[in-house]
C-alpha cells in the first residue's frame, strides 16, 4: 500500500461496504460495550446515555463503524497508528512468529530472534550513545521504568540521596500511579491521588500562546531556564535525579517549545549531573518527520529516550527505553555477589510484538515515510493555520503531523469557555458526523492522523474541521454562550 493510497468512494463501493457490514449487530455490540467495558478518560456525564461509536473495520487513513460509515482518523488511533490501518506485512509477520515461536521469557540468558534484532535497529536509528534497550508494553511502562532505573543508576554512583524527579506544568507521561504522579496536567488528577512531593517536583511548561505579555520568543526561553535553575539550586543538585521532557508537549495541549528551549535544558541538565530523559512516546517514528526527534529535530543527545506508540504503528503494545552506553556501564555491574539486574516484565521483549516493530520499521524506512512527513507536514501546518481567521479559534500550533486547535471565547484577552460549554467535544461531534475524527481535549481539538495521508486529504481534513467549528460557532451564538462582537 502507497502513501497515496485511498479508499475508492462512490455509491458503488459504498453499496458493497454496506452489505459488507450487515454481519455487525451494532445495537448488540454497542449495549456489551456499555455495560462491561470502563473505557480510558471516559466522561460519566454522557456515556450511560451516548455509549460508543462502535468500530468494526479499518484501512488506509480511514476507520469504519459497524454501519459502515467510513471516517477520516484524524487522530491516528491516539498518536500511534503512523503507517496506517490494514498493512498485511505486519499482520504477516506477527501471525509468522506467533506460529513459529510464541513466546518464551526474556529474563536472564534467554533470548529470542526478534527481539536481538529489533534492539540492535533500534540501536542503529537513535542518537548518539543511546545503544540499549529495555522493554515493557507502554509510555506509562517505559516512564515508570525509567524512574526505577534512574534511581538504582544513582544508587549504584553512591548517590543514594539523588532521587527528585522534575517534570514539567501541562506534561504527560501516562497514566500508571508514578507516571500519572508526573503528569502535570491538572484535570487528569481531578478525584485520585498523586505520589508528590518531595519526589516530583514541577516546573513550568513551555506555552507561547499563554506566555508572559510582552516578552520575545527568546525572552521567554530565558524565563523558563532561569525557572529550572533556580528549582534545581532550591532543592540541592544533590537530590535532583533525573528531568522528564515532552520534546513537543502532546496531551498538554501539543506544546512547541520556544526557540533554544531544550538546548538549553539539556546543558543545565549536563552542570547539574541531572538525567535528561525525553519522552518521545508520541513523537519518535515519524510523527515529526524522523524516527526520533530529539537530535534531528531539537538538536539534543538525551541519556534516556522513552518511545512507544509509533514504535509497532499500534499493530502490537510495546515500548522501548533506550538507555546510554554511560548508563549502562553503570547499571550492569553486578552489586553484590550473585544479585542480579531485578527489573523487567513478563512480556519484556515479546518476540510477536517485536515482529510487528521490525516490520512496521521496514515500512517507514522502504517508503521514506519520515521524508513524507518532512514533505508534506508543513503544508498542513499552513492549512490549519488559515483556521485563525475563525471567531473561536485562538490559536493553531503544532509540528508536521503533531497540532492543536484551541478555542476561546475572546481573542483578544484568550480567555476560555467555561468548562460546561464542552466547547472541544462539541466541535468533535460537529467533524464526526461529517466522518472526520477529532479529539477533544478541554476546550482543544488535536489532529495527530496517520503519517499516510495524503495533500488532498489534508485540504479536505482541515475543510471539514472549518466547517465544524462554522457550525459550533453559529450554536454557541443561538444559545448564548458567545458573543462574536
Amino acid at each position: 500500500m502507497s502513501i497515496e493510497h485511498e479508499i475508492s468512494v462512490g455509491s458503488e463501493a459504498e453499496a458493497a461496504a454496506a452489505a459488507r457490514f450487515d454481519q455487525y449487530d451494532t445495537q448488540d455490540i454497542w449495549q456489551k460495550d456499555k455495560d462491561h467495558f470502563i473505557h480510558p478518560w471516559t466522561d460519566f456525564s454522557t456515556f450511560q446515555e451516548q455509549g460508543s461509536l462502535v468500530v468494526a473495520e479499518s484501512e488506509g487513513a480511514y476507520i469504519f463503524d459497524s454501519d459502515g460509515r467510513r471516517y477520516l482518523d484524524g487522530i491516528g488511533g491516539l498518536w500511534c497508528v503512523n503507517v496506517g490501518y490494514g498493512r498485511a506485512e505486519i499482520g504477516r509477520a506477527m501471525a509468522e512468529q506467533a506460529t513459529k515461536m510464541t513466546y518464551f521469557s526474556s529474563f536472564g540468558h534467554h533470548t529470542t530472534i526478534p527481539v536481538a534484532e529489533l534492539s540492535a535497529k533500534l540501536a542503529s536509528l537513535a542518537p548518539g550513545p543511546l545503544n540499549h534497550v529495555i522493554y515493557g508494553s507502554g509510555g506509562s511502562m517505559a516512564n515508570d521504568t525509567t524512574v526505577r532505573l534512574v534511581h538504582f543508576y544513582f544508587n549504584q554512583l553512591g548517590m543514594p540521596d539523588k532521587k527528585m524527579i522534575i517534570t514539567r506544568e501541562n506534561g504527560y507521561h501516562g497514566s500508571t500511579y508514578l507516571a500519572m504522579s508526573m503528569t502535570g496536567i491538572d484535570y487528569d488528577h481531578i478525584g485520585f491521588d498523586v505520589i508528590g512531593e518531595p519526589l516530583i517536583q514541577r516546573v513550568s511548561g513551555p506555552d507561547l500562546y499563554r506566555r508572559p505579555d510582552g516578552t520575545t520568543p527568546e525572552e521567554y526561553t530565558g524565563l523558563l531556564l532561569d525557572e529550572f535553575r533556580t528549582k534545581v539550586e532550591s532543592l540541592g543538585p544533590e537530590n535532583v535525579a533525573a528531568f522528564f521532557a515532552e520534546p513537543i508537549m502532546g496531551a498538554g495541549g501539543v506544546l512547541v517549545p520556544p526557540p533554544g528551549y531544550l538546548k538549553g535544558m539539556r546543558d543545565l541538565c549536563t552542570e547539574f549531573q541531572i538525567l535528561f530523559v525525553a519522552d518521545e512516546v508520541v513523537t519518535a517514528f515519524g510523527r515529526l518527520g524522523h524516527f526520533f526527534a530529539s537530535e534531528d529535530v531539537f538538536g539534543i543527545v538525551p541519556d534516556i529516550i522513552n518511545s512507544a506508540k509509533g514504535l509497532t504503528s499500534a499493530y502490537a503494545p510495546l515500548s522501548a527505553t533506550l538507555i546510554s552506553d554511560e548508563i549502562y556501564d553503570v547499571i550492569s555491574v553486578p552489586q553484590a555477589e550473585g544479585s542480579v539486574f531485578a527489573h523487567g516484565f513478563t512480556y519484556s521483549g515479546h518476540p510477536v510484538c517485536c515482529a510487528a516493530a521490525l516490520a512496521n520499521i521496514e515500512i517507514i524506512e522502504r517508503e521514506d515515510i519520515c521524508g513524507h512527513v518532512r514533505r508534506v507536514g508543513p503544508y498542513f501546518s499552513e492549512r490549519l493555520a488559515s483556521l485563525s481567521d475563525l471567531g473561536i479559534v485562538g490559536d493553531v500550533r503544532g509540528s508536521h503531523f503533531m497540532h492543536c486547535v484551541e478555542n476561546v471565547a475572546d481573542k483578544e484577552t484568550k480567555e476560555l469557555f467555561d468548562p460546561s460549554v464542552h466547547v472541544g467535544d462539541r466541535v468533535a461531534e460537529a467533524c464526526e458526523k461529517r466522518g472526520l475524527i477529532v479529539r477533544p481535549i478541554a476546550h482543544q481539538n488535536v489532529l495527530s492522523p496517520p503519517l499516510v495521508l495524503s495533500v488532498e486529504q489534508i485540504d479536505w481534513m482541515v475543510d471539514v474541521l472549518r466547517d465544524g467549528i462554522i457550525e459550533v460557532q453559529a450554536d454557541l451564538i443561538a444559545e448564548g454562550l458567545w458573543n462574536p462582537a
